[in-house]
């Protein structure tokens, strides 16, 4: 499952898992406090990294800036045209 949809809108989780980065956490610690799986929440932090939204040290995720203005942004509900729209999946 992405977390970011072809529009660039983040999904649910990943809203998600950037809050629970905002503190320094590992994935455990982001599925606890989440309430996602170990495993989506792998998955998750991966693509956001790629993104550049997160950052890992030594198996530890932290928001990044640019990870912290597209939260922001992400909190006032973008317009999604078409069928595209996959949020909350």
């Amino acid at each position: 499952m992405a977390c970011i949809n072809s529009d660039g809108t983040l999904v649910a989780s990943a809203r998600a898992i950037l809050t629970a980065s905002r503190t320094p956490s590992t994935p455990e610690q982001i599925a606890a406090a989440t309430g996602l799986s170990v495993y989506r929440v792998r998955g998750g932090v991966r693509e956001l990294a790629a993104a550049g939204l997160v950052e890992q040290q030594d198996g530890v995720y932290r928001l990044t800036g640019t990870g912290e203005a597209r939260l922001a942004g992400a909190l006032t509900p973008a317009p999604v045209v078409g069928a595209a729209d996959v949020r909350g999946r």
